[in-house]
């Protein structure tokens, strides 16, 4: 049966309103409210529910089997990163070498590293100890200070993989790895700076305070070397940024190219991250190595069962024929990168998730990259970007990253809207500005 645009876009709009409601009125997790999504759009356009339930079952199993080991050892490197101390040994680093004065820009940078392997609300718990100290000791307004940190971690977690938004949107539109790592980490340092100042400007007048209760502190003598620390994030880096590189426009590998490609894979290059922290710590129990694992898989399992329903999501959307209905009724084609843009940031909005987001808002978009320009390779780069940028905004109280900030330093309802939220549309605007310009060059 052949539908009209009309029909089957009401359905769509129908099936992320449910996703938005469920998520945000009744509190439903994420999984269930894109089933029943998957559910509705089916239906609704003429699909038997057999048929619903096969395509669901593909679309599911598909992203999980790419996404599946990247995300569980991606979490176990966070995790591990946190439990050895690493993370506030790269904070105290930065913070010694930057001094008081710069304090706020030490901790957008201390965020900005952290964020790369850690979620950006475990990150800000990790570092809301040394975020407080620093702003005792400085006596600089702790809103200025929690926000840029706040800002710092946010911009990674948008945009660069191992985080879950950006690598399931990633292996979705079809972007290689490597470069969307090393780019996505360019285009992040303009919205942690944007960041940083709104919140210098924003915060200076504030008048918070800090609760003594969110202070923690650290073991100095059992923390790792500076550079024990930072080998686990600056390796898979450098592995998977090497094999994006040597496959650009090349068919045949020898020796050390085929090692490298080897070790370049996204999976391979996080074991051996995983395996570097390990040597973060100078000794492991049995039970204690056994609980960081258990917790890590865990916290994983919770992140792709949304992934995987995700793209079970976009199965359907797929199903539908979204985007050749769209191709043929709109002119899709003079939007490009602002259509993606502006479709994540309303649902980010609409349901306060980055991941959910990104996730939903690329299920939808896939099919309409030709209509979009953007079916070539720098085309679903540009794309993952933009929606990464859209995917920052508008954090309010709808977003669970918003009351980990709040409550970890004690910072009011209205400074928050005043100065975070604000910060994170500023940052998102920034990021599009940033792949518009990206998208004349490449």
């Amino acid at each position: 049966m052949t539908h009209s645009l009309a029909y089957v876009l009401a359905f769509l709009i129908a099936g992320i309103a449910l996703i938005v409601i469920l998520t945000t009125k009744y509190k439903v997790p994420a999984f269930f409210a894109l089933f029943f999504a998957c559910l509705l759009v089916g239906l609704g356009i003429g699909l038997p529910l057999g048929g619903v339930l096969n395509i669901v079952k593909d679309g599911f199993g598909n992203i999980l089997k790419s996404l599946g080991l990247i995300i569980v050892l991606g979490t176990t490197l966070g995790l591990l990163l946190e439990y050895t101390g690493s993370t506030a040994v790269m904070a105290s680093f930065i913070l010694k070498k930057l001094g008081d004065r710069y304090a706020p820009l030490a901790m957008s940078i201390t965020g900005f590293i952290v964020g790369l392997p850690i979620f950006c609300d475990s990150g800000f718990i990790v570092l809301s100890g040394l975020n407080n100290s620093m702003t005792k000791r400085t006596g600089i307004p702790v809103t200025i200070m929690s926000v840029s940190l706040a800002t710092g971690l946010l911009a990674v977690h948008c945009l660069v993989p191992p985080h879950p938004g950006a690598t399931a949107a990633a292996v979705t539109i079809g972007v290689d790895f490597g470069k969307l790592i090393l780019i996505g980490m360019v285009v992040a340092i303009p919205a942690m700076i944007v960041g940083n100042l709104w919140a210098r400007y924003a915060g200076k007048n504030t008048t918070d305070k800090i609760t003594e209760d969110v202070i923690a502190s650290n073991n100095i003598d059992s923390n790792p070397s500076l550079i024990r620390a930072c080998l686990p994030i600056i390796i898979p880096i450098v592995l998977i940024g090497f094999k994006s590189f040597l496959t650009t426009g090349k068919a045949v590998y020898h020796g050390w190219q085929l090692l490298l490609l080897s070790l370049g894979d996204p999976v391979i290059a996080l074991l051996i991250g995983v395996l570097l922290a390990f040597n973060c710590k100078r000794s492991w129990k049995r039970t204690e190595t056994g609980k960081i694992l258990q917790e890590a898989t865990e916290k994983a399992g919770g992140i792709l069962v949304i992934i995987g329903m995700g793209g079970a999501f976009g199965a359907i959307l797929a199903a539908a024929n979204i985007g050749g209905h769209f191709s043929h009724a709109v002119a899709l084609g003079s939007m490009g990168i602002f259509f993606p843009f502006l479709l994540t940031s309303v649902l980010k909005t609409a349901q306060g998730s980055s991941t959910v987001a990104i996730i939903t808002a690329a299920s939808i978009v896939l099919p309409l990259l030709p209509a979009l320009g953007l079916n070539t390779e720098n085309g679903k780069l540009l794309c993952v970007l933009a929606m990464g940028g859209g995917s920052m905004m508008i954090s309010h109280a709808n977003d669970a990253y918003f009351w980990v900030i709040a409550k970890f330093s004690g910072l009011e309802m209205k400074t928050m809207l005043k100065v975070y939220s604000t910060a994170t549309i500023l940052m998102g605007l920034t990021t599009i500005t940033m792949v518009y310009i990206l998208s004349k060059f490449l």
